[in-house]
């Protein structure tokens, strides 16, 4: 039984004719025909029925499916193992991360990590915050950091770190030494309050905030538009410095002194369903490291 074949049952399978499955996979139509008959030839059965120019699956090519899937995942399992094997990697270790982790703490993290353990293969899925919880329970991934506390009984959850929240504002051009100081509640009663780019803390935050000023806010869930936003001129927003170190260091955004209250913390979490040696090893790194 060629590989071939299976790949090409499957794709008949699923667009129920052949023309189309040539074209998916770049064969003759001829060929496809050829590795469906070879294939029946091989297990001594039937697996379509011609329906005009559809070919549909019969009983025992509806059963045969799952089995022909079962086969190639084996196959592609075990050369991406192989293949791990002479790249000298012995373990693999997948991680769920959302997008504001992905973008800010977690480019630092690997670096160092990769560099230190080249034995360990790192797979990463971007996933939202809410979407992480579902990953780690149907065991597509080991370890979760989240932006957002998750409370299931079947999962491991805690704090990973505490990132200072600053009021955020466009480069006005002038030298900060020279100039005036900026005043948190004069910008943000002339200025739109970009909101809820965070998952946990905007709710809090903005109550306290509307029993001293009277605000006009935009909501923009992503962290990386509301900084285009601000670089614009459209708003300003309270966002973790993790988020913004690079654009304050580059001098596209600025940084406004807030003290009329304190402000709240944003927190990265880890969840896991099971504490194993490689997601053990991970969080030993992860609760040494200290971001840049």
């Amino acid at each position: 039984m060629d590989l071939k074949w299976i790949q090409t049952f499957l794709t008949a399978a699923k667009n129920e004719n052949f023309r189309q499955t040539a074209e998916e996979l770049f064969l003759s139509q001829p060929t496809v025909s050829v590795h469906i008959k070879l294939l029946e030839k091989d297990l001594g059965m039937v697996l379509f029925e011609r329906s005009g120019r559809r070919v549909i699956l019969t009983e025992e090519g509806r059963r045969f499916v799952p089995h022909a899937e079962a086969i190639l995942w084996a196959c592609q399992n075990g050369l991406e193992d192989l293949n791990r094997f002479k790249q000298g990697l012995s373990k693999k270790l997948t991680l769920a991360i959302s997008p504001l982790i992905a973008a800010s703490i977690m480019p630092a993290i690997l670096k160092k990590y990769m560099s230190l353990h080249k034995n360990i293969e790192i797979e990463v899925q971007v996933l939202e915050s809410k979407d992480i919880a579902g990953a780690i329970l149907a065991g597509n991934a080991d370890l979760g950091l989240t932006r957002l506390q998750i409370k299931h009984p079947d999962l491991m959850s805690r704090t990973l770190y505490e990132d200072k929240i600053i009021l955020v504002g466009p480069y006005d051009g002038g030298e900060p030494e020279n100039s005036p100081p900026l005043d948190a509640e004069e910008i943000l009663a002339q200025e739109i309050l970009i909101t809820h780019n965070h998952p946990e803390y905007w709710n809090e935050l903005v109550r306290s905030l509307e029993q001293h000023i009277h605000l006009r806010t935009m909501v923009v869930s992503e962290v990386h538009v509301t900084k285009r936003f601000i670089e614009e001129g459209l708003g300003v927003s309270f966002l973790p410095i993790s988020t913004v170190r690079r654009e304050l260091f580059e001098g596209r955004l600025l940084e406004i002194d807030f003290s009329i209250f304190q402000l709240p913390v944003a927190r990265t979490y880890v969840v896991m369903k099971y504490e194993h040696s490689i997601q053990k090893h991970f969080l030993d790194f992860l609760s040494k490291f200290r971001l840049p």
